[in-house]
């Protein structure tokens, strides 16, 4: 079986010469047919980055220094601009982070759906409305219609990342990218998103590679996670595996350092200081042997 997404050797590099810093260094993973794989680590650790990767959409002054990237067997990487474009919101999708900016604000709900449908399902402007109303309602928001005359500020948090999450699985992708869609939600609507997103997902058969710093997200909807830390994979695996058998000290760490509802009186635990330290010494060490490897 192919699979949806596979990364090979992936280096990303921001700046120019002396000034360059590697923020991917050398990471691979795979995502199959209807996967759900959590990424996670800390602020930095390259999660979004390698989302922005897979997309196409890398700062500009960001580039991939080595590697590949192949969604279904194309490589993206090596694919004609227009081409890769022409999968980005059909295909390949995003369910970002900020709602609120993710939106244009000047413009209503109804039609920034519409845009999307027209543009890459190629429907008329009654038939693009007619299937938002409906995209909505599968998104559990009610009042569809009404909600389609509306522009993003009158809508809730949660309304709105239920909005761009239709969006995101309106022309039936193969893979959707989340990053930290329930970042700014409070517990309750996040367990509804998560929900939804897990309903959407068998219901389109997508894979799903879910960004996040949250462990207890991942335990929910995640089969499979790989732990990220300055731009390296520490360890992958299948999630149960994982939480529970975590091989890397970094990995335990997390664990270590994150809250638990059943031992409220247990201390925090931070991530080691002198961790941290070795784990960037070992990434340094890991530049300057690719710096100096011949070409």
């Amino acid at each position: 079986m192919t699979a949806v997404l596979s990364v090979q050797g992936l280096h990303v590099a921001i700046g120019e010469g002396s000034g360059s810093a590697n923020v991917l260094r050398g990471v691979s993973l795979e995502l199959e047919p209807g996967e759900v794989r959590g990424l996670v680590g800390e602020s930095g650790a390259g999660k979004s980055m390698l989302g922005r990767a897979v997309l196409g959409l890398l700062p500009a002054n960001a580039i991939i220094a080595a590697g590949k990237i192949s969604f279904e067997g194309r490589d993206l990487v090596a694919m004609p601009e227009p081409e890769r474009r022409s999968l980005l919101g059909r295909r390949i999708a995003l369910i970002p982070q900020d709602p609120m900016t993710s939106l244009n604000p000047v413009k209503r709900v109804g039609g920034q759906i519409a845009i999307l449908l027209r543009h890459h399902l190629a429907l008329s402007k009654r038939d693009a409305l007619a299937r938002a109303v409906d995209l909505l309602a599968e998104v559990a928001i009610r009042e569809p219609r009404r909600v389609l005359e509306l522009y993003p500020h009158e809508l809730s948090g949660g309304m709105r990342q239920r909005v761009l999450i239709a969006m995101a699985f309106a022309c039936d992708p193969s893979l959707v990218i989340a990053d930290e869609p329930t970042t700014a939600l409070d517990v309750t609507v996040q367990r509804q998103v998560l929900q939804l997103v897990e309903r959407l997902r068998q219901r389109h058969g997508a894979a799903v590679l879910f960004v996040t710093h949250d462990l207890g997200v991942v335990a929910k909807i995640c089969r499979t996670m790989t732990v990220l830390h300055a731009g390296r994979v520490l360890e992958e695996g299948e999630t149960a595996d994982v939480l529970t058998r975590p091989r890397h000290p970094y990995t335990r760490a997390l664990l270590a350092a994150t809250p638990r509802a059943d031992r409220p009186a247990e201390a925090l635990r931070p991530v080691p200081p002198a961790l941290i330290d070795s784990l960037w010494a070992e990434a340094h060490r890991l530049d300057r042997l690719t710096a100096t490897a011949p070409s």
